[in-house]
């Protein structure tokens, strides 16, 4: 399959006419936090958070993860400035998601602004720890940006 990597939901969706899992990534610089949805795009749950060395290192864990999970696309959140322009940032994900190609899946970059702040609000909300917030809040983002990304796919009329 050729790589497509975009923002464009009714494109991802159509390279994934039968939906299937999906992986959702919250790239920072010192981790990658992974979440994972069914094959029918409704839940998204956190799956585990990677610490980042080197790409090779970091493309073989994901590949690794991808097989195990069966997974047929990836969801990266896009970190946009609030005004919806891009930052340093930005490019560097844009960057990280299209040296992705060699695990050949759709890749759909999803605003994420919002994401890491939503979560850590329910976690205190939740009362939990700082050190266990820290521990969660990247696998946690992720299952955000994806579950906000699959929400979206189904009002689309993919998966279901």
């Amino acid at each position: 399959m050729a790589s497509l990597i975009g923002t464009d939901t009714m494109q991802f969706a159509a390279a994934l006419p039968d939906g299937g899992k999906l992986l959702g990534l919250d790239v920072g610089t010192k981790t990658i936090g992974i979440a994972i949805c069914d094959a029918g795009w409704h839940f998204a749950g956190p799956s585990e958070t990677i610490r980042r060395t080197k790409f090779m290192a970091d493309l073989a864990s994901l590949r690794r993860i991808v097989g195990h999970e069966h997974a047929l696309g990836l969801v990266v959140g896009l970190p946009l400035n609030m005004d919806g322009s891009d930052s340093p940032r930005t490019q560097s994900v844009r960057a990280f998601a299209r040296n992705l190609a060699p695990l050949e899946l759709p890749v759909l970059l999803w605003d994420e602004r919002w994401s890491t702040q939503a979560v850590e609000r329910a976690m205190i909300e939740a009362d939990v720890s700082r050190a266990r917030r820290a521990e969660k809040v990247d696998s946690l983002a992720a299952a955000h940006i994806l579950q906000g990304a699959i929400d979206a796919l189904v009002n689309l009329g993919g998966a279901g």
